[in-house]
């Protein structure tokens, strides 16, 4: 009998070891609070039986007003003139806000602007944070990079690195006060930024993921480049096969199986899909899901735990604002976003459905 390529490749939701569902709540300690932003979380890390988790926070007069009318003081976007904060819990559900890790640096300085969305490595007993920074002042085309910290406690202190580490390719042209689609010369996929970075150490080199955003690209059109290096301060080193996905906005990576999993969610024609690349390099589709958290870090388990495809993506936390669109998908609204007067992002738990407490000493 005759078998359509569609029914050659279909396999069942509930046959499908990369296929998953997400249920949200609420958390102390980083929830709502009007007049700050607290969003962009890192994976989460275990040290000594506390977790921790880093973040971008901001304390704003008001809520953001767009490029055209920000300040020194006011900012343009929810990530505008914030810092890195970190916070713990015993409990992965209660958290207390511990202080800055990483904070904005001097007039003139790389990081004048900005410092936010970080993620974070242990290895061989330090601790390296990654995150994005932008100079001043603030336009819709200003570049923006990614720089690291390290840290031989997860407390701190962090010595920043003395330039960005991973910068935006020099193609294209601009200008600072346009929009990006009004380039005179379109640039690569990562020409206008590069951010929302996360890093691996994996096969004897670390491992660099970014989310590029291109001059002359159409707007919310990104895609995933990677860099390597043989020291975690780099040099890093952009690999020839960028961009290495299609779609997908902030980064997620985990290891698994000697390869990388992946969250991809938002932008592009494979958006809401769970990919896996046995190179960490070439990603295929394994599944597509339904109202994946956005912007999201997983607990980081080793990479000899991850026994099972999504082992490395049992929970974790994620940020919201107001109403937000993936969370109130077929008319529910399971946090009660839609009561909240002004937009100030705040983080919320996620866990994969059908993973109960407890499940494999992971979750918590």
């Amino acid at each position: 009998m005759p078998v359509s390529a569609a029914t050659a490749r279909y396999q069942p939701d509930r046959h499908n070891p990369w296929f998953t569902r997400f249920r949200y709540q609420l958390v102390s300690g980083l929830g709502y609070e009007g007049g700050i932003v607290r969003r962009d979380p890192s994976c989460i890390i275990q040290v000594d039986g506390t977790y921790f988790v880093w973040y971008t926070r901001g304390a704003h007069p008001c809520v953001p007003v767009g490029h055209d009318h920000a300040s020194e003081t006011i900012p343009a976007v929810a990530w505008d003139l914030c810092d890195v904060w970190y916070a713990t819990s015993r409990d992965g559900h209660n958290w207390q806000e511990q202080g800055p890790a990483v904070t904005r640096g001097p007039a003139g300085s790389y990081d004048e602007r900005s410092v936010f969305t970080p993620d974070v490595l242990a290895h061989d007993g330090r601790y390296y944070l990654v995150y994005q920074v932008t100079t001043a002042p603030s336009y819709r085309c200003t570049p923006e990079s990614i720089a690291i910290a390290w840290a031989d406690s997860p407390h701190g202190p962090w010595t920043k690195s003395p330039a960005p580490v991973v910068e935006p390719d020099p193609s294209g042209e601009v200008d600072e006060r346009a929009h990006p689609e009004a380039a005179t010369v379109i640039g690569s996929f990562d020409s206008l930024r590069v951010h929302d970075p996360a890093l691996l150490f994996r096969e004897g080199r670390y491992w660099l993921y970014f989310k590029g955003e291109g001059i002359g690209h159409s707007n919310m059109e990104s895609k995933w480049g990677v860099a390597h290096a043989d020291d975690a301060l780099g040099p890093y080193i952009k690999s020839p096969f960028n961009p290495i996905t299609n779609s997908g906005h902030e980064v997620m990576v985990w290891e698994y199986a000697g390869g990388v999993g992946a969250l991809l969610t938002r932008c592009g024609p494979e958006k809401n899909t769970i990919q896996f690349a046995q190179d960490g390099i070439n990603f295929q589709p394994m599944s597509t899901i339904i109202a994946p958290p956005q912007a999201t870090g997983a607990l980081r388990v080793p990479a000899s735990d991850n026994s099972e495809p999504l082992s490395g993506l049992s929970w974790g936390l994620s940020h919201v604002t107001t109403y937000s669109a993936h969370l109130a998908w077929q008319g529910r609204d399971p946090l009660g976003l839609s009561q909240i007067d002004e937009p100030w992002d705040f983080i919320i738990r996620w866990e994969r459905e059908g993973l109960p407490t407890g499940k494999d000493g992971h979750d918590a």
